[in-house]
């Protein structure tokens, strides 16, 4: 699935390049003696995030129908809530990261040695539980779990090879080209889970609406058909979507959409990846 292995690859080179900085600014200070607690702090998130992706899937299980689409719907429109702050946060603290992290950094050096931990928990937590929720909203829409984990992971795998041929100074790429495509690419997304989510909320009762058909698509685009199938799985398509659902899905795409249009218009060229130069200074 195209959808999550993006996901997996947008999230997983945010999470790289904050590690890469990091352990690049430890490397110029020279305090490499304190890498390993922030590789505790790493290991840490990880675990948290696989734990919230476990929980995600197994926990419902022993609940009432009306709940798990309660519990979905809620989840589903949480994760959209998530990716849409984190897509204009990055948007807008793109130029400013590698100076926050270092910030915090040497506060965390001057402090004690559990700060180190701590950054690199919440640094890489962050990004690690948005991802396992999003992914999680999107495999429950499209009921292609081992497909869906497969292709996140992959994203992820593949981040980790483009991060870390970033910080050896082995490539350079235009993050902000690279952002802002991958962006655009889940606020369409985005607006499918959402739908989702309205959807699971109308069956469990929690929003009034179910049933009222708005109209229906499945003549033209069939949903067992291959293209029907590949607009599911990329962007949660429903060929009998209810009033409530394409409301929210317009209303998502028009304001999350034009707000994203404008900052990417207004935003300056972003040169291309420093990360690179600071590896090899520190070196």
């Amino acid at each position: 699935m195209l959808a999550n292995y993006l996901i997996g690859l947008r999230e997983g080179l945010e999470a790289g390049l904050i590690v890469g900085i990091l352990f690049a600014y430890l490397r110029k200070l020279d305090r490499r003696d304190l890498a390993p607690r922030l590789w505790i702090g790493i290991g840490v998130a990880v675990l948290v995030s696989l734990g919230t992706g476990a929980i995600l899937t197994w926990g419902p299980y022993g609940l009432s129908f009306q709940a798990q689409e309660i519990l979905g719907g809620g989840l589903s429109i949480l994760a959209v809530g998530l990716v849409t702050w984190m897509i204009f946060w990055m948007a807008s603290h793109a130029r400013s990261l590698k100076g926050e992290l270092q910030s915090r950094l040497d506060l965390a050096v001057a402090g004690s040695g559990i700060g180190i931990v701590i950054l690199g928990m919440v640094s890489v937590g962050r990004e690690g539980v948005e991802t396992a929720l999003f992914i999680w909203a999107t495999v429950a829409s499209t009921g292609s779990a081992v497909a869906g984990t497969v292709a996140a992971l992959l994203g992820i795998l593949t981040s980790s090879a483009i991060a870390y041929l970033i910080y050896r100074g082995s490539l350079r790429i235009n993050l902000g080209r690279f952002f802002t495509w991958t962006g655009g690419f889940l606020i369409i997304v985005a607006a499918g889970v959402l739908l989702y989510g309205i959807g699971d909320l109308q069956e469990a009762g929690v929003l009034p609406g179910f049933g009222q058909q708005a109209f229906s698509l499945a003549a033209v685009i069939p949903p067992s058909s291959w293209y029907g199938t590949l607009l599911q799985g990329l962007f949660n398509f429903t060929p009998e979507p209810t009033w409530a659902q394409v409301t929210a899905w317009l209303l998502y795409l028009v304001v999350v959409g034009a707000l994203f249009l404008s900052r990417a218009l207004l935003r300056r060229p972003v040169t291309v990846a420093a990360l690179p130069v600071d590896a090899r200074q520190a070196a």
